[in-house]
């Protein structure tokens, strides 16, 4: 017997997610699974930017608890969603962006929520407090007179990032993130480890690339580490490359899949930086990695 596939949402409608024009339009992705208890909360947190241009995806996994019906309720919130099966969670964030059609993509797991209503606002109106461009000239660029329009460099930048939240099972916030973003991020930063959560940045969807299927539980991190990659050269592109918001951009639910899964996506995680960096420079990194791993669980109790 096949397995049933549902949609819904505004986009089947003909409705687009551009509320404001000459705006950023944001895709957020949350991927889904039996997350009846989470999916609410997640929907809320985006429903309630203050951002016009949010292109809001769910993906669901075949969910048989209720979390259907939830989408249901919102359907004429959310942009676009479909419950079928898939073949695991890294499978439905390709789903999604396949899905997504704005200019950036950020992923929102069901559980985790973007930190406060104004965030996406702050991100792209330049009230954020990120990092100040060193010249008039490095801030914005003129394009060719007959097009006549001038773009800060700001609303042009490969991926923004932030910090990330922890909070508990009742939403009480635990403390930020063990491994904190540097102020300057490049793709060698991962040498530390995945010290950007994977829920605290946007990547433009022009260097989204699709999420490698042969890591069944850190594909995250080898995604991110990718697009920082690619994100280098966007200078060569008149972009600002990577920014840093200087935000706490989310809210993170502790013990996510990475975490239920740490052995396996451990040794995922060292195999992509194999690919990446070489044999020398991983095993080196991960004296200090191993170090400071135990000395920050010795001290609070948490990883």
């Amino acid at each position: 017997m096949m397995e049933e596939t549902l949609k819904g949402g505004q986009r089947l409608g003909g409705q687009s997610p551009v509320k404001k024009a000459g705006l950023q339009v944001v895709s957020v992705i949350t991927v889904v699974y039996n997350g009846l208890s989470l999916i609410e909360k997640t929907i809320n947190s985006i429903l309630s930017q203050t951002w016009p241009n949010i292109e809001y995806i769910v993906i669901d996994g075949g969910s048989t608890d209720g979390t259907v019906e939830i989408l249901r309720l919102y359907n004429d919130h959310i942009s676009y969603w479909i419950s079928e099966p898939d073949k695991g969670i890294y499978d439905a964030m390709n789903k999604g962006l396949s899905a997504a059609t704005g200019d950036y993509v950020w992923f929102m797991n069901a559980g985790d929520q973007i930190y406060s209503p104004e965030t996406t606002e702050k991100i792209f109106s330049g009230n954020n407090p990120g990092r100040e461009f060193e010249s008039a000239t490095e801030r914005k660029v003129a394009l060719p007179a007959d097009q006549g329009v001038e773009l800060d460099f700001r609303n042009l930048a490969s991926i923004y990032y932030g910090d990330a939240m922890i909070v508990d099972a009742g939403y009480h916030e635990v403390g930020l993130r063990r491994l904190r973003p540097p102020e300057n991020l490049t793709w060698k930063s991962f040498r530390k480890g995945m010290v950007v959560c994977h829920q605290a940045i946007l990547v433009s969807r022009e260097i989204a690339e699709p999420f490698d299927p042969q890591y069944s539980h850190s594909a995250d991190f080898d995604w991110v580490l990718r697009a920082l990659i690619k994100a280098q050269g966007a200078r060569l592109k008149a972009q600002a490359g990577i920014v840093n918001t200087r935000l706490v951009l989310c809210a993170f639910l502790d013990g996510g899949h990475s975490k239920q899964n740490i052995g396996i996506s451990l040794r995922e995680r060292f195999h992509s930086m194999v690919r990446h960096y070489g044999w020398v420079a991983t095993i080196l990194s991960h004296v200090t990695i191993g170090f400071k791993f135990g000395w920050y669980y010795f001290r609070h109790k948490r990883f």
